[in-house]
């Protein structure tokens, strides 16, 4: 296991990049603690699978330096840096059973057979294939080649970190969420460092201990998922993760209050005056609906039931805002928007910014 420092690494596919667009992974500086499980989210092209990538010794960064530990790895190959990675889709020996498949890299590391057998027997046991053990990879079902590949992954205790790239894209939904908590344990019980790709936020929130979100080839938030929810770091967090995401309102900030249209919403702390660019982002679990009178006047334009709440999509000011209300709350014909100020974040071209200190 080891802990990795990604000293100001940036990519680019390109020989001569030049401008901010032709980096697909802007620089980065950043560390993986050693025995923790991370997830990498973001939408597709983000970055996330050049990063893992680099991490893995698949790619060279073209600029700065990956350690493990101590020990600079950036001009290593894969094979040197004693990684296990996991792919989207499935890589499997079809010629071979299931079980010689997951004895693989045990044998390529001439691990004793008997060694290998307890292992092998037990990572048949998690991945539910025991039954399945003495079959040829080539009649098994996508899902079930993709397990063989989780299982390969995760067989080795000598591994210096596990690297997953969107492992569960072709498991059926009900088994994702087995698999995930099976990863888990085994992270608690063996503490692998692993490194999990994926733009399921939910995936994601339920993996790590820490979330790397990402945009456009750059790091925009590095926290828990308590982090990421309560205080989103940058606009592009706060629409990515949750269900609806943030509000986002473009705003005029004085001191202890902002402006959405004429309407004036209470702020905790005091921001002075940051200008143009200002929005304020609140969460729609922190916005009420109340009779009209008591908060900013809103137009209530359709209401989603969802099950254990409700969703109210209203507009204030011309913008779009969302709240949550309970299955059993009355809505009132006439209404207003109550604000939590102190669940009220204020950004300046899209990024956090902190209150004054009082």
């Amino acid at each position: 296991m080891a802990r990795i420092v990604l000293d100001g690494i940036a990519h680019s596919y390109l020989s001569e990049p030049r401008r901010p667009a032709d980096w697909a992974l802007k620089e980065i500086n950043h560390t993986w603690e050693d025995g923790h499980a991370y997830a990498l989210l973001g939408p597709s092209g983000c970055g996330k699978t050049t990063l893992l990538n680099l991490i893995s010794g698949l790619l060279t960064p073209t600029k700065g330096r990956i350690l493990f530990g101590e020990e600079d790895m950036t001009g290593l190959p894969p094979e040197a840096r004693n990684i296990a990675q996991v792919f989207q889709f499935p890589v499997v020996y079809d010629t071979m059973s299931v079980f010689d498949n997951l004895a693989f890299p045990l044998r390529n590391r001439r691990v004793p057979e008997a060694e290998v057998k307890t292992r092998v027997a037990e990572m048949l046991d998690i991945i539910g294939l025991k039954d399945k053990a003495r079959r040829k990879a080539a009649g098994l079902s996508a899902d079930e080649k993709q397990k063989i590949s989780l299982g390969r992954g995760l067989v080795r205790s000598d591994v210096a970190a596990i690297l997953f790239d969107e492992p569960l894209t072709v498991i059926d939904p009900h088994l994702k969420w087995v698999l995930r908590s099976q990863l888990k344990h085994l992270h608690r019980r063996f503490g692998f460092t692993m490194i999990y790709v994926t733009h399921d936020q939910t995936e994601a929130l339920t993996f790590a201990d820490k979330v790397v979100v990402m945009y456009e080839g750059e790091v925009v938030q590095f926290g828990t998922p308590a982090e990421l929810f309560e205080r989103p770091r940058h606009t592009f967090v706060g629409y990515f993760i949750g269900s609806p995401g943030m509000n986002v309102l473009p705003a005029k900030v004085d001191g202890a209050e902002a402006m959405v249209g004429s309407h004036r919403i209470a702020l905790e702390g005091s921001y002075g005056r940051p200008g143009n660019g200002a929005e304020i982002g609140v969460r729609p679990e922190f916005v009420r609906i109340a009779p009209a009178g008591e908060g900013v006047p809103v137009q209530i334009r359709g209401v989603e039931d969802v099950g254990r709440y409700r969703i109210v999509r209203t507009l204030l000011a011309g913008h779009e805002l969302n709240a949550i209300a309970g299955e059993d709350e009355a809505l009132p014909a006439e209404a207003s928007a109550l604000f939590d100020p102190g669940h009220v974040n204020v950004y300046v071209n899209s990024h956090l910014v902190e209150p004054e200190a009082r």
